[in-house]
C-alpha cells in the first residue's frame, strides 16, 4: 500500500471518531437539563384527610415528554423518609399524589425529585396543612359528696372523627382541672386544681376530697391537631354525714354566734388525752384558773375529740377536765360520736373572758353561746359565794342553750326551753338517749330539771383505787361543797 491510501484511510477513521463524539455529546444534554429541581407543593386538610401533593417537573420534560421520567416522592416518619409512590408525569408534566395529613407535624413533610432514566434530580421539600379538628372537653363530677368522703373528677377530651364526621376520637394531651370553693356562703375565684394528661383515649381522672361545695371546669392546653376548647361546669355539693338539727320555728337562737370549729379530718370520735399544753394554760391562768383552785396544773387533761354539730358536720372541739374522770369523758364522747349525738360548740371557756360576777370564765355568755365546757373555777351562778362544781374539772354542762339552769338570777339562758323537749338536743326525762348516754358512762344527771344541761362524772373504781391522795382529798370537797349546795350548784 502506498503512503497517499494510508494517509486516506486514517483520515477516513478520525472523521468517524469525530461524530461520534459529537453524537454522543449532543446526547448528553437532556441528562444535563433535568438535573433541573423540580417544584412541589402540598394542601392542608384535617388529620386523618387526605390532601393533594402536586409535583411539577421541569419545561423540559414537559408537554413533549420524555421517555424514562419518573417522580420519586416521599414522606418523613420520625428521622425517616418513606416511598409514596414513584409516579410518571402527565402530558403537562404534573404529578398528583393523595397524602393523609397525621396528627404530628414532623410526619407532614413530604418530598419529591425527578429522576430520567435513573439518573435523580436534587429534591424539594413541602409541608402539608394542618388545620385543627373541632374538639370538645366534658368534666365530670358527682353532685353530691358526703363531707369527708373521697370522689372522682373524670375528663374526656374528644374530636370529631374526620372518617366518617360523626364518631369521635379521643385526644391525648394535657388538661387544667380548675376549680371554685365556696366558703361561708361565697364562691372563690377559679384557681388551678390539677394538670392532668389525658390518654390515648381521650380520658384522665383524679380522686378528689372536697371539704366544701366545688364547682369544676377544665382548659385543653394547645393541641398540634385539635382546637382548645373549655368545658362547661360541673358542680359537687358537699353534704354533712349527720343530720342537721332541726328546731322549732319559734325557738329562739343563742344570743351569742360563733363560727364553726374546724371539720374533723380524723375517723369516728378520735378522742385524744394529753397534759395541759402552755399555751392553753397561759389562756386559762387569770379566767377559768387561778391560784387558789382546788385543782392544779397537774391534775387536769386537755381531751379533744371529733363530734357531730347542730349543721351536721364533724367537727373538733376541746374540754378541760379532771384526771380522775378521764375515762368517763372518752368513753362519753365515743358513745355521744357513734350515736351522732348533736354538739352545738365545744370551746374552753376561756374564750368569753373572765367575768367579775363570778370568779372564773364568763359562763353566762358561754351558755349563751349554747356552748359545752367542763373545767372553769368560777362561782355558782347565782350564788356568787359558793364554789361551782366545775371547779374541780368533773362537771359537763352539755348544750345549756336548750337546757336552762334555774339559777338564783332567774332561769338562765333562757326561759323558752325549759318547757320544751326535742328528741336530739334538749332532755327532760331519765329515758331521754342523751341522759342514758351519759349514765353509762359514769355521769349522774345531778339537778335534773333544776338544771338541766349539767352532769357529773363519777370516778369509776380502778380510777378511785389509782388516785392520789391529792385527788382524794379533791374528791372529798367537791362532795362537801354539793352537800353544802343542797344538789342545786351550777
Amino acid at each position: 500500500m502506498d503512503s497517499s491510501r494510508a494517509v486516506a484511510i486514517v483520515a477516513a477513521l478520525v472523521v468517524a471518531v469525530l461524530t461520534v463524539t459529537v453524537t454522543v455529546t449532543a446526547g448528553a444534554e437532556p441528562e444535563h437539563r433535568t438535573s433541573a429541581p423540580v417544584q412541589v407543593t402540598a394542601g392542608s386538610a384535617r388529620a386523618g384527610e387526605r390532601v393533594e401533593v402536586v409535583v411539577t417537573t421541569p419545561d423540559a420534560i414537559g408537554a413533549g415528554g420524555v421517555e424514562g421520567v419518573v417522580v420519586v416522592v416521599e414522606r418523613r416518619h420520625g428521622t425517616a423518609w418513606t416511598r409514596v409512590g414513584t409516579v410518571t408525569p402527565d402530558t403537562t408534566g404534573r404529578v398528583t399524589v393523595q397524602v393523609v395529613v397525621d396528627r404530628l407535624p414532623a410526619h407532614n413533610l413530604v418530598r419529591a425529585r425527578a429522576e430520567v432514566v435513573g439518573i435523580p434530580g436534587p429534591w424539594r421539600e413541602a409541608t402539608l396543612g394542618l388545620d385543627a379538628t373541632r374538639s370538645t372537653v366534658v368534666v365530670t363530677a358527682p353532685a353530691r359528696v358526703v363531707d369527708g368522703k373521697h370522689a372522682r373528677v373524670t375528663v374526656r377530651w374528644s374530636a370529631v372523627d374526620v372518617r366518617d364526621g360523626v364518631g369521635v376520637v379521643g385526644v391525648p394531651g394535657t388538661v387544667v382541672l380548675q376549680r371554685q370553693v365556696k366558703r361561708s356562703g361565697r364562691w372563690s375565684g377559679w384557681s388551678t386544681f390539677r394538670v392532668l394528661q389525658t390518654d390515648a383515649a381521650g380520658r384522665a381522672g383524679v380522686r378528689v376530697r372536697p371539704r366544701y361545695s366545688h364547682r369544676w371546669r377544665v382548659v385543653t392546653r394547645p393541641s398540634t391537631w385539635t382546637t382548645t376548647p373549655r368545658s362547661s361546669v360541673a358542680r359537687t355539693r358537699n353534704v354533712p354525714p349527720g343530720h342537721p338539727v332541726r328546731l322549732p320555728a319559734k325557738a329562739p337562737r343563742p344570743r351569742i354566734t360563733l363560727g364553726p370549729q374546724a371539720r374533723a379530718d380524723t375517723s369516728g370520735a378520735d378522742v385524744t388525752v394529753r397534759r395541759i399544753p402552755d399555751a392553753v394554760w397561759r389562756s386559762m391562768r387569770g379566767i377559768s384558773w387561778r391560784p387558789g383552785c382546788p385543782v392544779g396544773r397537774s391534775h387536769l387533761r386537755l381531751v379533744e375529740t371529733n363530734y357531730y354539730a347542730f349543721d351536721g358536720y364533724r367537727r373538733r372541739g376541746q374540754v378541760v377536765v379532771a384526771a380522775v374522770v378521764v375515762d368517763n369523758f372518752v368513753g362519753a364522747f365515743r358513745d355521744m360520736h357513734a350515736a351522732k349525738v348533736p354538739i352545738r360548740s365545744l370551746r374552753l371557756p376561756d374564750r368569753f373572758g373572765r367575768s367579775t360576777r363570778l370568779g372564773g370564765a364568763d359562763d353566762l355568755r358561754s351558755m349563751a353561746a349554747d356552748n359545752t365546757s367542763v373545767f372553769n373555777c368560777r362561782a355558782v351562778v347565782g350564788r356568787p359565794h359558793a364554789r361551782s362544781p366545775h371547779s374541780w374539772g368533773r362537771s359537763l354542762d352539755l348544750n345549756p342553750w336548750e337546757n336552762p339552769f334555774r339559777s338564783g338570777w332567774g332561769v338562765v339562758p333562757n326561759t323558752w326551753w325549759p318547757s320544751r323537749s326535742h328528741p336530739d338536743v334538749a332532755w327532760r326525762s331519765t329515758r331521754h338517749r342523751v341522759v342514758r348516754i351519759l349514765a353509762r358512762n359514769g355521769f349522774r344527771w345531778t339537778y335534773g330539771h333544776g338544771d338541766l344541761h349539767h352532769f357529773d362524772a363519777v370516778p369509776g373504781r380502778a380510777a378511785r383505787a389509782s388516785a392520789s391522795a391529792s385527788e382524794l382529798r379533791q374528791d372529798e370537797e367537791l362532795q362537801q361543797t354539793l352537800r353544802e349546795c343542797d344538789f342545786h350548784c351550777e
